[in-house]
């Protein structure tokens, strides 16, 4: 189970936690190695949870989706305005006409 006294955002805590950890679930190492199942589903369902040995952040467990996010992006991938930028459509006039709607009998 999460340590005694969980975090509550917006409370400060002895200033062992880095700003990235402040608002995760913190596990001592011995709880999280009892409930690891536990951690594992929490982390996919309510974020990363940050496990701690003597009071020290040691890991964060995290969703592989998240995980996925964090690394870098594979060789030739382009961000979306670079692929529009590179499309050549600078020159393409994209005004429209005002639309004031259609006429309807009522």
């Amino acid at each position: 189970m999460p340590m005694s006294t969980p975090f509550v955002p917006g409370t400060k805590r002895a200033g062992r936690l880095s700003p990235v950890a402040a608002g995760m679930e913190r596990w001592k190492l011995e709880d999280a190695k009892a409930k690891l199942s536990e951690v594992v589903r929490l982390a996919g369902t309510n974020g990363p949870q940050l496990v701690t040995i003597r009071g020290k952040e040691a890991a964060i467990i995290i969703a592989p989706e998240e995980y996925r996010q964090l690394l870098p992006k594979p060789k030739g991938h382009l961000s979306l305005v670079r692929f529009l930028q590179g499309l050549g459509l600078e020159n393409v006039d994209i005004t429209r006409e005002n639309d004031t709607g259609r006429e309807m009998a009522l």
